[in-house]
């Protein structure tokens, strides 16, 4: 490669259409394939994340490899996990096309996200255009399973998005707020235009960005006992917590306040209300 010459060449419109046509691919809602065309879109997904060349990316769906391109171009070493056997066959062709000298650099995984169970090489950073239909389950099992992972940027629908980075008090704070908050702390990048996607999505989309915090919270049991105690104070968020959580503690109201009473926290308060930090804070006192 000289000196002029681009690390990567990167997806265009058309070469995106002709990738498809050539794998017969249609996007389908199902696996919520929406392909980034936008040169620099993907670089500031890149760059926002802080990429630096020989660190270890996870990238999850990367479909027809734009993002993929803009993170070899960048000097990174990509994981890439892909679920349609026919993209992953591709992307090393493409990246062999697009980007000779960094070949080496890509690995695939042809599987279903939700079932990867470690990912080999202790990636630092999660990179991605996640699938918008499952883009919390799929974040929230990565960060369970390669705690390796320090820091990312993810592309999301923006209601998803706002709600990852959601305050305790905010109208869209929830569940995977809570849960996204054992992980590390969340703040948005930014929003994205629809036009960058082949074929245009009829939602917005917004960059998330995370930084895991500097030690765990807690071991695996607590994690496991905080994410219940949230599902059951959500999952009837309109009640007090000694009522939405009564189903934690054996179906007792008494109990629930109590625990609530013990951890420092009002019964009569809501989900919304309790931050992370608050839910660890009860899960702990049942120890």
């Amino acid at each position: 490669m000289s000196a002029d010459e681009p690390a990567a060449r990167l997806l265009g419109p058309a070469e995106i259409r002709d990738l498809a046509a050539l794998l017969d691919v249609t996007p389908t809602k199902k696996l919520g394939q929406n392909f980034v065309h936008d040169h620099g879109t993907v670089r500031r997904i890149v760059a926002t994340a802080g990429i630096a060349a020989g660190e270890h990316v996870v990238e999850v769906g990367p479909g027809l490899g734009s993002l993929t391109l803009a993170l070899l171009e960048a000097g990174a070493r990509v994981t890439a996990i892909e679920i349609d056997e026919r993209l992953a066959a591709q992307l090393p062709r493409t990246v062999e096309l697009m980007a000779p000298a960094a070949a080496d650099s890509l690995e695939v995984i042809v599987s279903d996200a939700l079932r990867v169970d470690e990912v080999p090489g202790a990636p630092i950073a999660i990179v991605a255009n996640l699938p918008y239909n499952v883009s919390v389950p799929v974040l929230l099992h990565l960060l369970e399973r390669v705690p390796s992972l320090r820091r990312g940027v993810v592309m999301v629908q923006r209601e998803v998005g706002e709600r990852l980075a959601a305050e305790p008090g905010s109208k869209v704070y929830g569940a995977p707020s809570a849960k996204a908050a054992w992980y590390g702390r969340w703040r948005t990048a930014g929003l994205v235009g629809r036009k960058v996607f082949w074929p245009v999505p009829n939602v917005d989309s917004i960059l998330v960005a995370f930084e895991a915090h500097d030690a765990p919270l807690g071991d695996e049991p607590l994690r496991r006992r905080m994410f219940e105690l949230v599902d059951a104070a959500f999952g009837q968020r309109r009640k007090m917590l000694r009522q939405a959580l009564a189903p934690a503690y054996g179906g007792s109201a008494a109990a629930a306040s109590a625990a609530c009473e013990a951890a420092g926290i009002d019964p009569t308060a809501r989900g919304e209300q309790l931050a992370a930090a608050d839910f660890i804070r009860l899960a702990s006192a049942d120890g």
